[in-house]
């Protein structure tokens, strides 16, 4: 939303708050003049947007920097992965947003312009389309609907879920509508053909590999196949590459064009890259919480894992775990001469705060993050190191997204060449100057820290694209951290007893007789002091000049008692139900409403017999 919309968005409540829906039997033979009704609102461009800009809200917030999965972790893990979610108490069956975009379809008539129609139709079918996505991913089977549905219209409010097929048809035929409707010009925060387009490849590629992957589903016996949609994704994501204004950014070099993305409040500077950011701006009172979330103990402590960062290669290339002593590194010896985006993703020695004038460097705080690897995406000047005091653009769509979304869709298909791979992936290493990708050698030798079952690697991935579909999965995991794709890449890819793996943090060596001290960032100042309980003074920590002191198997636990890797849910492991938790299911009240029309997802008890 630019600034010019921010001006329309604000008096939309007044505006909206007197436009009244009623159906026909409550209204008067003649209405009254004064009264806005549906009828006689919609009928051109500013009334129209009055009402549609809304619907910018359904897309995240700050779940596109709050990410809690395998890759990072917080001081609460996520209910889907501790056996938390139930059919009383699951969320996400939510159809208001539905009946706003239905509803200016329905009444698009009232406009007599034929070009503001057809821009509209389009625009709310683009969020239609967004809508079912993100409801087939969470819960599989949902109805469809394609006009306004009232509380007293009980024969569709009862109706049954309609399959799979039929609602991803209905959503092609809505973002095909979309993409050859929207304007094509840029635009940092309003929806275009091209986010038609990434969002038609991102739909694309879930239902294709969840539909090769999840082969104990029975998607009906005329379903299209799982190729049939990856080779929709294929053309979708070419077509992306090849005929859109967008490419991978690589202004500020190698050191810093990555991180640049996630740190810039005006995402129209972004846009050879950004397809569409949610615009936050302070002063207009939009903003979130980046800055104090990364850096305040209560915020949840986000950090990434141990087993993420052991993903990132080498810097000339090779696979870090392919070291000797890899796994008893620590810290800084193991950051040391890796792929760049390691550098800026989390704070590695060396880093300081933007905005600090006297460039010092900062260390990792590990009062501040659970893992010790402290995430500094979307994390900005120190000027907003306050609740509520963010306003860096997140970003929702990006090129390197779809092309990434190429390359998997080919290598699953088994049609993937090394030139697929230069157009894309290699792309995104050439922005941070790593080498390139080589089909033959990944597939001649697939990394096996990726299929390590002990780290959470990858179990379901067979055939002779082994190699390339892994480190295409290493790359999307590095290129999209911290960016709210992790959790569903899991689901798709059938890989949810990752979950159930332990999630460490950096690596420590053994305690010894005295206190062991630690500078993160070499500047001569100590920044940790970790001791044993036998360690204590008189019932108090020893004396050291470091910032943080914490004593083992109390406030941090270690892997091993007095060693190891942070292991901040060492007694509360995951627990994932291979038979039903990859659908949510769907709420005992909402099929309690429907005497049964509504069926349950498979695996999920909630006492219902109809």
């Amino acid at each position: 939303m630019n600034a010019a919309m921010k001006k329309i968005f604000y008096p939309i409540i007044a505006i909206l708050a007197g436009l009244s829906f009623v159906s026909c039997d409550d209204m008067l033979d003649i209405l009254p003049k004064n009264q806005m009704t549906a009828d006689t609102f919609f009928k051109n461009d500013a009334e129209l947007k009055a009402f549609s800009i809304n619907l910018y809200g359904n897309f995240p917030g700050t779940s596109l920097y709050i990410e809690n999965s395998d890759s990072y972790i917080q001081m609460t893990m996520l209910d889907e992965i501790r056996d938390q979610v139930t059919p009383e108490n699951v969320s996400g069956w939510s159809w208001g947003a539905l009946r706003n975009i239905n509803t200016i379809l329905d009444y698009l008539p009232n406009c007599k312009d034929e070009q503001t129609r057809t821009y509209y139709e389009a625009f709310a079918r683009f969020f239609r389309a967004y809508f079912y996505f993100e409801k087939v991913k969470r819960f599989g089977e949902v109805p469809w609907y394609d006009t306004q549905v009232g509380s007293t219209d009980v024969e569709k409010l009862n109706r049954p879920r309609d399959s799979r097929d039929f609602i991803m048809g209905k959503m092609i035929d809505d973002i095909d509508f979309a993409y050859n409707n929207l304007p094509g010009a840029k635009s940092a925060y309003e929806v275009t053909k091209w986010t038609a387009l990434a969002l038609k490849s991102n739909f694309l590629l879930f239902e294709g590999t969840f539909r090769k992957y999840h082969t104990e589903i029975d998607f009906g016996k005329d379903a299209k196949s799982a190729e049939w949609y990856l080779q929709k994704c294929v053309e979708a994501s070419e077509e992306f590459i090849t005929t859109s204004p967008y490419s991978i950014r690589t202004i500020g070099g190698p050191d810093a064009a990555y991180y640049n993305l996630f740190t810039t409040n005006n995402a129209t500077e972004l846009m050879d890259e950004v397809i569409l950011a949610r615009n936050y701006n302070l002063t207009y009172g939009v903003y979130h919480n980046s800055n104090y979330t990364m850096l305040v103990a209560s915020m949840g402590k986000p950090g990434m894992t141990k087993k993420l960062v052991a993903s990132y290669l080498c810097k000339d290339g090779s696979r870090f775990t392919g070291k000797p002593d890899w796994e008893t590194m620590e810290y800084t010896e193991e950051v040391v001469d890796r792929d760049p985006r390691l550098a800026q993703s989390i704070r590695t020695p060396g880093y300081f705060r933007l905005g600090d004038e006297n460039q010092v460097s900062v260390a990792t705080d590990l009062n501040a993050t659970m893992t010790g690897y402290q995430p500094i995406k979307y994390v900005t000047t120190v000027d907003q190191d306050i609740y509520n005091g963010s306003d860096c653009d997140l970003i929702i769509y990006r090129a390197a997204e779809i092309m990434l979304n190429y390359a998997e869709a080919k290598a699953e298909l088994g049609t993937l060449e090394q030139n697929d791979l230069d157009i894309s992936v290699n792309k995104l290493r050439d922005r941070v100057g790593m080498p390139h990708l080589n089909m033959n050698d990944a597939n001649a030798d697939p990394d096996p820290f990726l299929t390590n079952e002990e780290w959470g690697g990858y179990q379901n991935v067979t055939g002779a694209n082994k190699g390339v579909i892994l480190e295409i999965r290493r790359e999307r995991s590095i290129e999209l951290c911290q960016e709210g794709r992790r959790y569903y890449d899991i689901i798709r890819w059938k890989e949810g007893k990752i979950f159930e793996k332990q999630f460490y943090g950096m690596y420590f060596k053994k305690i010894g007789e005295k206190p062991s001290e630690y500078d993160f960032d070499g500047d001569g100042n100590l920044d940790l002091m970790l001791y044993t309980e036998a360690q204590k003074v008189d019932g108090k920590a020893p004396k050291t000049t470091a910032k943080l002191s914490y004593c083992v198997g109390t406030d941090i636990i270690l892997s091993n008692g007095d060693s190891g890797y942070v292991n901040p849910h060492k007694n509360m492991p995951g627990i994932w139900h291979e038979d039903r938790n990859y659908l949510y299911p769907i709420p005992k009240n909402e099929r309690s409403l429907t005497d049964g029309a509504l069926t349950q997802n498979p695996g999920w008890d909630d006492g219902l017999n109809f």
